[in-house]
Formats: C-alpha cells, structure tokens, sequence
C-alpha cells in the first residue's frame, strides 16, 4: 500500500493510493495516517479495505493536489549520520563502528514539494536524500532478527542541514538538523511488503538539474534492520516514529570547492519505488 496526507497545511486527510495513482480519501476508517494504525493489525485492516470503494479526491497528487507528510504525529524523528561509506570518504571521516544516532526536531517535520524557507542567516544549508523507516509496531531493546516485524514501511526525506550549525556552532548536531521545514518526509509512505530489499534501492537529489546525488542502499554501513534494533536500546520506539538512514555521496559540503542551496534554486530528489520530491529554496 501507499498511504498519504493530502490537503493543505494543518488540514491533512489521510488517504491511500489507488492502482492508478490516484487519492482515495481515507476519512471514513482512520483519523490519520498516524499512531495505531501503522501496527501491524492497523494495517492489515486498511488491507483489507478495496480502494475502489473510497470516496475518489480530486486532483493529480503533487501536481493540483498539496500532500503533506506521510505520516502525522511523529513523536521521535530519529537519523543516522555517516551511515555510506562513500560518504563517510566523501567527509574525510573514518567509517563509524557504530550507527551515529541524532534527532531532528518533529517542529521540522515538511510537506514533500513545500518550499524551504532559508533561514536568515544560513550561508550553508545543504541538501541529503535518504531513506527514512516509518516504525510500526512500538517496542523496545527488540532484537535485529525480529526488527523487520516492527517497521511500518519506508519514505523519502530529505535530512536538509545547516553546516555551520550543525558542525562550527558548538553543542550537537540537532541545532544544524531541525530548523523549521528541514524534513521533508514522503510523498507517501510504502509498507514494507512492497520493499522486499530496501537495500536494492537507488536514491538521487539534483539541484536546479544537476545530478549531485546518485547512490544505492546498497552502500549502507548499517541496515535497517541493524537501525531499529540498535536505536532501540536507548529509546522505547512508537507507531508512527520515523528515522532517516543516512545519505550517498554528492552533499553540497562534498563539493570542490563546497555548493550550498541558494534562494530560488530548486532541490529534486527520489527513491526507486518510494517517489520524488520537489522544494523551492525561498
């Protein structure tokens, strides 16, 4: 299944795709695309639901018709850094030994083409597509061999960061990652039984169309599976928690000399299987 959010800002209805890409909105069985209906009995209800008997919404998604976040009340938006080795290389750091865990703030938490507003005196702010997991059933110090029974599916995002912030400034990562519109998350969310190795996926991001990010899952330090189970040692994870994986090569502070989003230009990003992304730097 794909679900979606779709609507204007604050006004999101939860809906799912149907086999020819349209909305079907969702109202009716679920208030959200949220908390218990991502387990895995929540989902196998809305399984059970044929699409065709939804009430159809008007409108092409992502073109005349607005999709918010996939997911809604996101109580932990946790992210994994330096999880490509090319990546890792591309920052001049040593592969770490374990997964680098930081949050984003949910407050950061965008539409998948809504535009980013730059923060005022941001001259670094950089570009990451990466593969998020959407947590399903809760659970905590779950065991790796059963991790996959707990993710909900996968999304895109796009773990926009502030370098100076994040790296200069002082203090942790999280002031760089969780300025306001700094996690675009979806279009839509994919349960994980349309993903059979979401190790397999390519990713890509451009910037006013040139190709800076062109990688695979397939270069991750740490696996999903690996993520879940270890993030979990240290916090109880919830229906509904999201946490991106980490990013390919090709960021704007890998450039030679460093690129950094400018006001005007446009980010383009997606994941095979998971959709694009489109955001306006304004």
């Amino acid at each position: 299944m794909k679900l979606v959010r779709y609507g204007a800002k604050g006004a999101e209805r939860p809906g799912i795709l149907d086999g020819d890409g349209r909305v079907r909105d969702l109202s009716a069985h679920v208030a959200d695309i949220a908390g218990a209906c991502l387990t895995a009995e929540g989902l196998a209800a809305l399984r059970a639901i044929d699409p065709a008997s939804l009430p159809l919404v008007s409108g092409a998604p992502q073109q005349d018709l607005r999709l918010g976040a996939c997911v809604a009340g996101v109580g932990k938006f946790l992210a994994v850094g330096l999880n490509y080795a090319d990546h890792a290389a591309e920052a001049g750091m040593e592969v770490p030994a374990e997964p680098i865990l930081f949050t984003k703030w949910t407050s950061c938490i965008a539409g998948p083409d809504d535009d980013l507003a730059l923060p005022p005196d941001s001259a670094t702010t950089d570009w990451e597509v990466e593969l998020g997991i959407v947590i399903g059933n809760g659970g905590r110090d779950i065991p790796q061999e059963r991790a996959a029974d707990h993710i909900a599916g996968y999304c895109l995002i796009n773990d926009i960061s502030e370098r100076d912030w994040q790296l200069r400034r002082g203090g942790t990562w999280d002031k760089g990652k969780g300025y306001d519109g700094f996690g675009p998350i979806g279009p839509w969310l994919v349960t994980a039984d349309e993903i059979p190795d979401p190790l397999a996926l390519r990713l890509w991001l451009d910037v006013d169309g040139h190709r800076y990010q062109d990688g695979t899952t397939a270069t991750m330090v740490f696996g999903p599976l690996e993520i879940v189970a270890y993030a979990s040692r240290f916090t109880t994870l919830h229906p509904g928690d999201v946490i991106a994986t980490g990013t390919p090569p090709g960021v704007g502070m890998g450039q030679k000399p460093p690129v950094y989003l400018q006001r005007g230009q446009v980010m383009r990003l997606g994941i095979e299987g998971l959709g694009e992304q489109r955001q306006r730097a304004v």
